[in-house]
């Protein structure tokens, strides 16, 4: 592996990445799982988040008490999403910890979560979408989204950040944000429907992110279209910080959807507010 933005942690026992501007911030502790250091095994060896794939229940547990162990982050405090590509924003507090890793969902249809409350740690997954990860400095509140390309061109992180202004009071101009790891404009190739809902993102500058080929195929740059909306959203340019990691060119380390024609483990994004 080799990033500027990101730094591969506990290499020998339990991986987990995390993003070296989020580790400036005292108060939160984060972490962005790989596909090593679990007790998965076949299409999902090693390091299996999902519970929805077929994998058995009890390695999934355990591979999220690794997982935990390794950041630092109690695993009694995790609390999930429940992901299916749509820009619900949901709220989470102490009563909903446990809920999508050892309670049964109590929602569908959540594809980002905030908090502001201690002991709280926020899940989400990938397996090529963005993760999007939101830190407000001066409130102490946090964000987590998952961004596939329907949540990216329904705007995910702008209403991230429009829930988290009206619950919690937040100033776009105070968060710091982090967009990836995810497949890159290197890899991920669309057809022409898909591209022409990028191209309804008419504020933005889609030459930076729709990239035309042969045959009415497209490359996508889901990285940059997600920092373009945070900085129409209010968030500062120098504040966002996009991984250099593509899933795909990568998937020794993480999982990545395209690489194994959807015969894979799933990763997550952890993050939580420690003091």
């Amino acid at each position: 592996m080799n990033s500027k933005t990101m730094t591969l942690k506990n290499v020998n026992t339990v991986p987990y990445l995390t993003y070296n501007s989020l580790e400036e911030i005292n108060f939160i502790r984060h972490g962005f799982s790989t596909r090593l250091g679990g007790v998965s095994e076949g299409i999902f060896s090693s390091m299996n988040l999902a519970f929805n794939r077929g994998d058995d229940p009890d390695r999934v547990t355990e591979n999220y008490k690794r997982l935990c162990s390794s950041i630092g982050l109690d695993y009694e405090s995790l609390v999930a999403s429940a992901q299916d590509h749509h820009t619900f924003v949901r709220r989470v507090g102490k009563e909903n910890v446990g809920v999508g890793i050892r309670k049964p969902r109590d929602m569908e249809s959540v594809d980002a979560l905030i908090t502001n409350e201690k002991g709280v740690t926020l899940v989400t997954y990938y397996a090529d979408c963005t993760p999007l990860f939101f830190v407000d400095i001066e409130k102490k509140a946090i964000g987590l989204a998952h961004a596939g390309w329907r949540g990216t061109v329904g705007r995910i992180g702008e209403k991230v950040i429009e829930k988290m202004t009206a619950e919690f009071g937040t100033n776009p101009e105070d968060l710091v944000c982090a967009v990836g790891p995810a497949i890159s404009k290197c890899c991920y190739e669309v057809d022409k429907s898909c591209a022409d809902e990028f191209y309804q993102l008419e504020d933005l500058d889609n030459s930076k992110f729709i990239f035309p080929k042969e045959n009415n195929k497209y490359m996508i740059d889901l990285l940059e279209t997600n920092r373009q909306i945070l900085i129409k959203a209010g968030v500062r340019e120098s504040n966002i910080t996009v991984s250099d990691l593509c899933t795909r060119c990568n998937s020794d380390l993480l999982w990545s959807h395209r690489a194994t024609n959807g015969q894979r483990g799933t990763m997550c994004a952890m993050m939580g507010i420690i003091g």
